[in-house]
């Protein structure tokens, strides 16, 4: 059947067609038989997509929409807006997955005999997975509201005939996340599994705050636990149904989700939960302060209206029984912010703080500041000898926006972790961890920042790492001397120089085409737009979906287009294999027609960058497509090839000698300061 209610405006056409906007822009103003707008405004208009496919397809700029690019536009173009169809998309994908024949039974006919029987049958899967109880998230969608999603639904469900339901609707939900990053706070999630590690297993667990589900999600996963129960709640409540749907496809647990304010509408008074986790909202003003003063929660203290986390960690540990862990992301100034001083004394007194642990830059949103994990207990007894863990991960951040390293954090901290959970003591770790008796805490601030507590590494006694990095800088130096390039020669003009465009040589197949992605099932390193950017290693990874992510060859040339930087970079070897991140193009040249290294010089320019970007928001982006380059002979290529890869050696040393150059000033710095360094 014909879809004739899902619109699509000018940024989805030239999606679909594989072009930029003032494409579509030309599209219109040329052709008296381009589609006339049924919707939107006179400034941003919409259009029937049925009718734009037809018009790409006769016009022979279309072959076929990809099924995933149709039901993501079919989503966004839902009448009733792309939460309510994304909601409707879950909800026949569990279907799909828990009582297929059912589905087959109501799709079998026309829009009007599935919206008419699909309510009934949704109401059992709902009501299975989801209970029946007033606090459930997931109303059942009735009949008139779904016929406007029946082509909508219909696509979801062939979509989902390959990868599967699971994938489909995280493909679905992440594709929205990644196109509104501002509503939504995430949790990546290496960090969410950090976090469940440290809580250790539990039966039945809680997220007061719980935004995407990524935290349930990590204790859900790993070895299946019979019986498991994951509670949650959040402020929102479209998120909150979203978030349901997506723990109800990805586990076998009981899944109960509600939506309403933890704080202000506890939903979970009654429930003593084996584990809490927590990655609430920072620096909330108006958390409650005024109404919950004489709160049961406060055991600990009432938080000022400053603390609004200290009131997230009173709550978590109001709702998990005696023994029971709480893990909660924290900003860095509650370890240390005067106004919350009693309260933490309180905490560490009574024994239910056992661990504050820094995070590296980077680690998650907001990325400039290095986040706490504060590891807690609920008491069940007073302490003997209390002690806390302090630790600190900062060394193991990484330069890209990829993150740390994942992979030391986790074996550094869940080593100290549980030697320190099992005994109650830790070896002093200079550098990274101590255990500090609770005594030597308990002053006027009650400062539980761990770079203030922990040692140094230890010092090596002798000049020797600053001797070897002043040697490499001496090194990297002469050799940046010896590969600075020499002036170039005159050319002639450039407008005389017969050019074409990287859209013209995808489509004469010169160079395949391809953009990253934010997901994908391969276990590889990404190379993120920061990586490019700077010239470092991949430092990204893969969120798990059934996205197939383009891997790097040598010789592929990548290109970020956010940003407004005139980057293109060539992949070597080092380089080859890694995944392609999201906001970057690969190039991947046909080596009989063109010179890698030709096409990265010249997509560099800083005018052809100018002509080439869109200025429209408030980020630069770059239609790669447009990018312009001469028409030149394989032969004259590869003199300009060389010339542009001395130019990128050269800048790889300018950089390393950077790096180096910093690394000694911090040392020497360091070392006259806490005394392993003198003057002379």
């Amino acid at each position: 059947m014909q879809d004739n209610g899902t619109e699509v405006t000018a940024a989805g056409i030239a999606r679909l067609a594989g072009v930029g906007r003032a494409a579509v822009s030309n599209w219109r103003r040329r052709h008296a038989d381009f589609p006339k707008p049924v919707g939107g405004t006179e400034t941003s208009p919409s259009f029937a997509l049925a009718d734009v496919e037809a018009w790409l397809r006769a016009q022979g700029k279309l072959a076929e929409v990809p099924p995933r690019e149709r039901v993501w536009q079919q989503l966004v173009g839902h009448p009733e807006g792309p939460l309510t169809a994304l909601g409707h998309a879950g909800c026949v994908l569990l279907l799909i997955h828990d009582r297929p024949t059912l589905w087959l039974e109501a799709s079998a006919g026309s829009d009007e005999r599935l919206a008419a029987m699909l309510p009934a049958a949704l109401g059992q899967v709902l009501d299975a997975r989801f209970g029946t109880g007033p606090e459930r998230t997931l109303g059942t969608p009735t009949g008139p509201g779904l016929l406007p999603s029946a082509p909508l639904l219909r696509g979801v469900a062939e979509l989902a005939a390959g990868p599967g339901a699971r994938k489909t609707y995280e493909f679905l939900l992440g594709r929205h996340l990644d196109a509104n990053p501002r509503h939504y706070t995430l949790t990546p999630d290496p960090l969410a599994e950090l976090m469940a590690e440290l809580a250790g297993p539990a039966r039945t667990v809680l997220d007061p705050a719980c935004g995407t589900g990524a935290l349930l999600r990590a204790a859900a996963a790993g070895t299946p636990r019979p019986g498991q129960e994951l509670y949650g709640q959040d402020s929102d409540p479209g998120l909150a149904a979203l978030t349901a749907l997506r723990l109800a496809l990805s586990t076998d647990a009981v899944v109960r989700i509600a939506a309403g304010d933890s704080l202000r509408a506890d939903a979970r008074t009654g429930l003593r939960a084996d584990a809490a986790l927590c990655h609430p909202p920072f620096n909330e003003r108006n958390w409650g302060h005024d109404e919950l003063a004489y709160d049961a929660r406060w055991e600990y203290g009432f938080p000022a209206r400053t603390e609004s986390e200290l009131a997230w960690v009173q709550h978590a540990l109001a709702r998990v029984r005696d023994g029971g862990g709480v893990v909660v992301l924290m900003p860095p100034a509650a370890a240390s912010r005067r106004s919350g001083r009693r309260v933490r004394a309180d905490l560490l007194r009574r024994g239910a703080l056992r661990a504050v642990i820094a995070l590296p830059l980077g680690a998650a949103p907001p990325y400039n500041l290095p986040l706490h994990l504060w590891v807690l207990r609920r008491p069940e007894k007073a302490p003997a000898q209390p002690g806390v863990l302090l630790a600190d991960t900062g060394q193991f951040a990484g330069e890209g926006r990829g993150g740390p390293d994942w992979r030391s954090v986790r074996e550094a901290l869940l080593d100290v972790w549980r030697d320190f959970d099992r005994t109650g003591r830790l070896d002093e770790r200079p550098g990274l961890a101590r255990c500090l008796p609770v005594i030597d805490l308990l002053d006027d601030d009650v400062d539980l920042a761990p770079a203030r507590h922990l040692p140094p590494p230890t010092a090596t006694g002798d000049a020797a790492p600053l001797t070897d990095v002043r040697e490499r800088l001496d090194e990297t130096l002469r050799l940046t001397a010896r590969l600075a390039p020499a002036p170039p020669g005159p050319g002639r003009t450039a407008h005389h120089r017969p050019l074409t465009t990287v859209g013209e040589l995808a489509r004469a197949g010169a160079l395949v085409l391809r953009t990253g992605t934010n997901g994908g099932h391969a276990r590889v390193p990404v190379l993120t737009d920061h990586d490019v950017l700077t010239g470092t290693g991949p430092s990204g990874t893969l969120q798990e979906s059934d996205e197939e992510p383009a891997l790097t060859e040598p010789g592929d040339v990548v290109v970020p287009v956010l940003g407004g930087g005139s980057v293109a970079r060539v992949i070597d070897d080092a380089t080859a294999g890694a995944a392609l991140g999201r906001n970057l193009v690969l190039l991947r040249p046909d080596p009989a027609a063109l010179d890698p290294w030709f096409l990265a010089g010249f997509l560099r320019g800083t005018a052809n960058h100018r002509q080439a970007s869109s200025y429209a928001s408030t980020a630069t982006r770059l239609d790669v497509r447009r990018l312009q380059l001469p028409r030149l002979p394989l032969d004259a290529q590869r003199g300009y090839g060389e010339r542009f890869r001395a130019l990128d050696e050269f800048e790889r040393a300018l950089r390393l000698a950077g790096r180096l150059g910093e690394q000694l000033v911090r040392g020497m710095y360091d070392g006259l300061t806490d005394g392993t360094a003198t003057p002379g």
